[in-house]
């Protein structure tokens, strides 16, 4: 591997490329935070069957060079580099070309769950999680490469290396494979307090180190661009290149919530909550998870499946009639509920749930459904439920012994006063919302400044983040809420018989029907 050292003397703009589950964005900033262009390319995730998550790591490939070619050429002035982040929990086998030979398995993709819950159901899979940071499930790559050896053995002979998708689109655009040290946290390989490949969780995978790509410290800076990457990209060849982290902790630092205490949540599709930690520290009862941002900066905490996604589903399920992207129409109807939604209460489990249970066998549930309840109680229960459970994910943060001070958040429901709202009330604490940047490619391009020499440190971040509004909870609504929490939190226990016997029945039982994707 050939790297370059940081250099003060570059013009001072970066360009942060998040590369998503539904799209990649390449943005430009210079070292004050100010955003100079950006363009964003979309791409499908194919569901070819039940379970099934997936992407062609080619079209994803062409969106970064896309995404890059574009932003450049909105530019008035030279690029110091590029700096990289990415979706979680990616996995793909090439052959010994570098060439895919398996799509790229997103995060969303739950076919290994039998092996998840195999796993789990042992000492070893809460040890694991305890040693690698990552919880024992179907969204991670060592269930995952557990299901290709069970279930495609002929392919999983074939796979000279398993790596994610930035370690892939790296390859083609710097011809070196290196993994960096947050997106292997989040593999369940890595132990995190040595930071090398796990040698038990090798062997429970049935793979070697050598199969694996390089580690590297996220702000490790390649030697730069191919020269078909250049021509591609509009860049120069050569120009540094950041290997950067993953989309969850660069999230943390988009926000500027880089310092311990300080907890950034977010909802798009999906949701998460994760506090900034300067050492690994595992929940022992595994309800989070711990990943490394950098050497000195871990994020623990936990994602949900179910974010906006749940909104989408109200909008097709209970008002149909107002058509796509109804989601103003959908937030005032909500807004017509009582808080608290007349006593009804929603489990809003529509794909299974991640934090802090981390299993795939959970459903959807509306318990306490009365002759008086109408279709906006059943949307704001729905809205409800997402940010009930995202106060659950915050109670196993605490749990793990660590500080809450201060909460950020971001994602598509901040546009909605409504949910910012009902955010600050059900968590019971102020909610600061940043405003004015894209969270991971801000956070991978601040990385990338402090790789290159730009910034003295990551912690310059807090000061570039403008704080547009912090919301209060109302004192009446954070009561009602704090007393139905628990009865929320104690459904799930209560209902895993039934989720299980679901689950069994399921063969037998007429298909689900498909549901409609969310707009990108």
């Amino acid at each position: 591997m050939s790297v370059v050292a940081g250099s003060g003397e570059s013009r001072g703009v970066v360009i942060g490329v998040d590369i998503g589950t539904t799209s990649t964005k390449a943005v430009a900033y210079d070292t004050r935070g100010r955003q100079l262009a950006t363009h964003s390319v979309g791409y499908p995730l194919d569901e070819p069957q039940p379970g099934y998550a997936e992407q062609d790591p080619q079209r994803i490939l062409d969106a970064v060079l896309e995404s890059i070619r574009v932003t450049v050429a909105e530019l008035d002035r030279s690029v110091a580099g590029l700096s990289f982040g990415s979706a979680m929990h990616s996995l793909i086998g090439l052959d010994a070309d570098g060439n895919p030979i398996t799509p790229s398995i997103t995060w969303a993709d739950s076919r290994s769950s039998r092996q998840a819950e195999r796993l789990r159901a042992v000492p070893s899979g809460l040890a694991l999680h305890r040693r690698t940071g990552t919880p024992v499930h179907p969204m991670a790559p060592l269930p995952k490469l557990l299901w290709f050896a069970e279930q495609e053995p002929k392919l999983f002979e074939r796979v000279s290396h398993w790596v994610g998708i930035k370690d892939w689109v790296l390859l083609r655009l710097c011809e070196v494979l290196v993994t960096d040290h947050s997106l292997a946290s989040a593999t369940g390989l890595m132990d995190i307090q040595q930071l090398e490949w796990d040698t038990e969780a090798l062997a429970v995978a049935g793979i070697t180190e050598e199969q694996l790509p390089q580690l590297v410290s996220t702000t490790t800076v390649l030697s730069g661009l191919t020269a078909e990457a250049a021509a591609a990209t509009g860049l120069p060849e050569g120009i540094p290149v950041v290997v950067g982290a993953g989309d969850g902790p660069l999230a943390n630092l988009g926000l500027g919530a880089v310092h311990p205490g300080m907890v950034a949540c977010s909802i798009g599709t999906s949701g998460a909550m994760r506090v900034m930690v300067e050492r690994p520290n595992v929940d022992p009862l595994g309800g989070v998870f711990c990943y490394a941002l950098t050497e000195d900066r871990w994020v623990v905490g936990g994602a949900i499946n179910n974010g906006g996604i749940v909104l989408h589903w109200a909008g097709e399920a209970l008002a149909p009639e107002l058509g796509a992207h109804a989601e103003p129409e959908l937030l005032a109807l909500a807004a017509r509920a009582p808080v608290g939604s007349g006593g009804l209460i929603m489990l809003p489990y529509l794909l299974s749930e991640r934090a802090p249970h981390w299993s795939a066998l959970p459903r959807g549930a509306y318990v306490g459904l009365t002759h008086g309840h109408r279709r906006e109680h059943l949307i704001r229960a729905a809205l409800e439920g997402v940010c009930q459970q995202l106060a659950v994910v915050l109670a196993s943060v605490r749990s793990a012994g660590n500080e809450v001070r201060e909460i950020r958040a971001s994602g598509g429901f901040a546009r909605s006063g409504l949910w910012r709202q009902m955010l600050a009330d059900v968590l019971g604490v102020p909610v600061s919302f940043p405003g004015g940047h894209e969270g991971s490619s801000f956070g991978a391009a601040v990385l990338g400044m402090q790789a290159l020499g730009l910034i003295t440190s990551i912690d310059v971040a807090d000061d570039l983040v403008h704080i547009e509004e912090t919301i209060r909870p109302d004192p009446a609504a954070a009561a009602t809420y704090a007393t139905l929490l628990p009865l929320f939190a104690e459904l799930y226990d209560a209902l895993v018989p039934t989720f299980t016997s679901l689950r069994r029945l399921a063969p037998n039982l007429p298909p689900e029907p498909t549901p409609t994707p969310p707009p990108m």
